[in-house]
C-alpha cells in the first residue's frame, strides 16, 4: 500500500489520533479547575452503646461503630484529592485528637489504617457525656482550620440530669461542623464484654444505671419516694428503666446541634457518609485544585481503537 493509499485508510488516521490522545495526556495529564475540597475532623463516639447492633452490612447485623468505621473509610476514596481529614475519639467527658486533617490522596494507607483500627477497647472511662464531649471537641478545634465533624448515639449514660446543662457560648459560632447520628430509632441490646473483651451477652437492668446521682435531683422533692436532702435526695427507692437498651437519642441530638451553633444529620442503615456531607455544602472549601483529566484521553484512546477493530 502506498502513502497515498495509507491516507485514505480509515485506520491509520484512528490509530495516529489514538496515538496524539496518547502524547497528550502525558504531557497534560492535570487541570487546574475549581472544585470543593473538604478539611474536616471526625471525632467518633467509641463508648459501649456504640456496639449496639442495629446497622446491616453485605446482609448481615454490625454494630453502630463498625457501621460508622465502614462508611468513613468508604469516604476517604470519595472526597477529591487535597481534601483533608482527621481523626479523633470520645468517650466519658473528653474528646481526643489522634492526628490533625492530612490530605486523603498521598495519606490513604495511613487513614485507612487508622480508621480500621478504631476500637471500643480504646475508652479510657465507662461514662458517656455526650455534651461534654461535643463542648470539649469545639474546645480543641475552635482556633484552627478545620470543620468538626461529631459521629455519636446520643446516649448519655448515665442519664442526663438536666439541672446540670452544658454551656456552649464560648465556643458557637467558632468553628462549622457537623453533628451526625449514628443508630437506629427502635431500642436494641447494648452487647456485654469481659475484661478479655469476649463477649459474655447483653447488658440486663440491673447492669446500669437508670437515673443520674450526680448533685441535686431535677424532680420535686414532693415526688421523690424516701427522699432526704441530705442522705438521699434522689430517694431510697431502686431506679427502674431502660437504659440497659439503646437507640438513637435524635432530639438531644438536634437539641445540642442547636445549642451549639452546628448541623445535624442522621445516618440511616444503606446511606453514606458523602451523601450527608454533600447536604451540607457549607463544610466544602471552593479552591483551585489541579484534577487529574487522563481518563478523558483514554477513553479517546479506547475508542479510536474500537473504530479500528470494529
Amino acid at each position: 500500500m502506498n502513502f497515498s493509499a495509507l491516507l485514505k485508510d480509515y485506520r491509520f488516521w484512528c490509530l495516529s489520533l489514538s496515538l496524539l490522545a496518547l502524547l497528550t495526556m502525558a504531557l497534560y495529564p492535570t487541570q487546574i479547575q475549581k472544585q470543593p475540597v473538604y478539611k474536616l475532623t471526625f471525632i467518633v463516639d467509641i463508648t459501649r452503646s456504640m456496639n449496639a447492633e442495629d446497622y446491616r452490612l453485605a446482609g448481615q447485623p454490625v454494630s453502630r461503630l463498625a457501621f460508622v468505621k465502614h462508611n468513613l473509610r468508604d469516604l476517604i476514596g470519595r472526597l477529591p484529592c487535597q481534601s483533608q481529614v482527621g481523626l479523633g475519639v470520645f468517650t466519658e467527658r473528653r474528646s481526643t485528637i489522634l492526628f490533625d486533617p492530612i490530605e486523603v490522596c498521598s495519606d490513604y494507607a495511613e487513614l485507612d489504617k487508622s480508621i480500621d483500627s478504631l476500637d471500643w477497647r480504646m475508652a479510657w472511662a465507662a461514662d458517656s457525656r455526650i455534651a461534654g464531649g461535643l463542648l470539649n471537641a469545639m474546645s480543641l478545634l475552635k482556633d484552627k482550620d478545620t470543620a468538626l465533624v461529631f459521629i455519636s448515639d446520643g446516649q448519655e449514660a448515665p442519664p442526663l440530669n438536666s439541672r446540670y446543662l452544658t454551656d456552649f457560648a464560648e465556643v458557637k459560632g467558632k468553628l462549622k461542623g457537623l453533628i451526625i447520628g449514628a443508630g437506629g430509632l427502635q431500642p436494641v441490646a447494648i452487647p456485654k464484654f469481659d475484661a478479655k473483651g469476649q463477649r459474655i451477652g447483653v447488658y440486663g437492668p440491673d447492669d446500669v444505671p437508670h437515673r443520674s446521682s450526680f448533685g441535686e435531683s431535677d424532680l420535686n422533692p414532693e415526688k421523690i419516694e424516701g427522699y432526704d436532702a441530705r442522705n438521699a435526695p434522689f430517694g431510697r427507692a431502686a431506679a427502674t428503666g431502660n437504659e440497659h437498651q439503646s437507640a438513637l437519642q435524635e432530639s438531644y441530638l438536634q437539641q445540642l446541634a442547636g445549642e451549639s451553633g452546628l448541623d445535624y444529620q442522621r445516618l440511616p442503615d444503606g446511606e453514606t457518609l458523602d451523601s450527608a456531607l454533600l447536604q451540607h455544602s457549607n463544610l466544602a472549601l471552593k479552591q483551585e485544585v489541579a484534577t487529574d483529566i487522563r481518563w478523558r484521553f483514554a477513553t479517546a484512546v479506547l475508542l479510536f481503537l474500537l473504530c479500528v477493530y470494529l
